[in-house]
């Protein structure tokens, strides 16, 4: 890597590490960005992480989709552009050298009406997955360096906050990646119409799945669908469906001591060993032993972003 993109790194590190106290995922004054720290490597943590562009500044994560493995440090930055169930790990860290991550939120909105100002051209294509990895240049570092240091100075955060997070993302569209984050924004896309089918199942998760109503949110045949949406999210729909069940019934297990028969038919399990089953080869233990494990480990440890 060249020397003004290590330079600019150890800026946007030196800036996240003197605006977040301790370990986890800090929201800030600028609501879609986020600052992430760890000094150590963590538990791989399953989330469905949102619509986001994640820049490594110091250490190293690694974020797997079904049976795929992404590994990414300061010379990549990662984007998604679907609701997807991830399992993320910080897997380089220390004390000295903690992992240093800026996260910001992507608004399809925003990114619509940038393509209409920019006269950007939006073309339809084929299928592509909705997490990438894509090299960080010199111009999108230096976007995020300027909006991270607007927190030093609260009075400029409404004006000019917003005019940085546009240009970020216009230099992300942009950007060789730009065709592919394009597509959110496409009302006729695939990536669109499956993002519609997957709002869907967010909604309905514990209602009986029935592939020709989720396929009719896309307004496909739920053959081309299926297919359709396993390039996008690396899984069937049902597969989708059952991480989102698993994860809702984890949270409310940790969160609200909500035992394992009650979470399992809230989020719609009429057998409980199936739930049970399910569980444990998602989550690599039985409910109540996995629930057991989260709530001794360390907060810094359950790192997700």
């Amino acid at each position: 890597m060249n020397e003004p993109l290590e330079r600019q790194q150890r800026d946007l590190a030196d800036l996240i590490a003197r605006h977040v106290a301790g370990d986890g995922i800090h929201s800030t004054d600028i609501a879609p960005m986020a600052l992430i720290r760890s000094d150590r490597p963590t538990l791989p943590v399953h989330v469905l992480h949102q619509p986001a562009v994640c820049i490594v500044a110091q250490g190293a994560k690694q974020v797997m989709l079904a049976d795929q493995v992404f590994r990414y440090g300061p010379s990549q930055f990662l984007a998604v552009t679907v609701d997807l169930p991830l399992v993320g790990q910080v897997i380089e860290a220390t004390p000295a050298v903690p992992y240093l991550c800026f996260r910001l939120d992507i608004d399809p909105g925003l990114l619509s009406a940038l393509i209409t100002e920019a006269d950007l051209t939006v073309a339809g294509g084929g299928d592509t997955m909705g997490l990438s990895l894509a090299p960080v240049d010199g111009g999108l570092l230096d976007a995020a360096i300027r909006l991270v240091r607007l927190l030093d100075k609260p009075k400029d955060i409404p004006i000019l906050a917003p005019l940085v997070i546009r240009e970020i993302l216009y230099r992300l569209l942009s950007s060789d990646y730009g065709p592919t984050l394009r597509q959110i924004a496409l009302a006729d896309s695939r990536l669109h119409a499956i993002n519609r089918a997957i709002n869907w199942l967010k909604q309905n998760y514990a209602e009986p799945f029935r592939i020709e109503a989720v396929a009719g949110e896309a307004h496909m045949s739920p053959s081309t669908f299926h297919h359709h949406f396993k390039v996008v999210t690396a899984m069937s729909p049902l597969q989708y469906q059952k991480q989102i069940r698993l994860q809702e019934a984890r949270r409310l297990m940790l969160g609200q001591a909500m035992d394992a028969a009650t979470a399992s038919h809230w989020v719609g399990y009429e057998s409980p060993s199936q739930f049970s089953r399910e569980y444990s080869r998602l989550f690599g233990a039985p409910p109540s032993r996995d629930i057991a494990r989260l709530k001794t480990a360390p907060a810094q440890e359950r790192i997700s972003a």
